[in-house]
């Protein structure tokens, strides 16, 4: 299976520990972003990110997902199942919107962190419930970006939540200098 970037138009709106991450040299928020967003559900609910640059209403989504349609998601339960890493249907409804997070980049980090997702994207063609879930993924690229995370299995929006509030809300982060 062969997962694809997604990019869509979508209004944008503003709303990670391996390491510490740098301080900023600036106060201004950097051109670039990455989203972490929840969304219900018809169970628990989706997380996943948007990213792209402020200027632009383009965004691009990634997100863990079983591929297809319920059998896959009650299997997933269950065992591993195919996965899919682009948007999934209700990602780009703000009506469906309960939690998001958003962190500011400058370019060069954008262009590391932007990488590394479509890297995972790449790279994950399962999904479970209980291990390689929606969470899970989206704390990785939390984690690769220096930001603290909390435990996986929480719902979406727990998650997200949890998430800013572990990193002090913070709007700005630098990655270290080994990334």
């Amino acid at each position: 299976m062969k997962p694809g970037v997604t990019t869509v138009v979508a209004a944008s709106t503003a709303s990670s520990e391996v390491k510490p991450v740098r301080r900023p040299q600036s106060a201004s928020k950097g051109p670039y972003y990455v989203d972490f967003r929840a969304r219900t559900a018809a169970s628990y609910g989706h997380a996943f990110v948007w990213f792209g640059k402020t200027s632009e209403k383009q965004v691009e989504v990634a997100g863990l997902h079983p591929a297809g349609d319920t059998m896959p998601y009650i299997l997933g339960h269950l065992m591993w199942v195919p996965s899919e890493t682009g948007a999934s249907y209700g990602d780009l409804d703000e009506e469906y919107l309960t939690a998001s997070y958003r962190v500011y980049l400058s370019e060069a980090d954008a262009k590391k962190i932007f990488s590394y997702i479509k890297h995972l994207q790449a790279t994950s063609p399962i999904w479970n419930a209980e291990t390689t879930n929606c969470t899970a993924f989206i704390g990785r690229i939390a984690s690769f970006m220096g930001l603290k995370v909390p435990f996986h299995l929480l719902k979406p929006e727990e998650y997200v939540n949890q998430l800013k509030a572990l990193n002090g809300g913070r709007q700005i982060v630098q990655l270290d200098s080994d990334r």
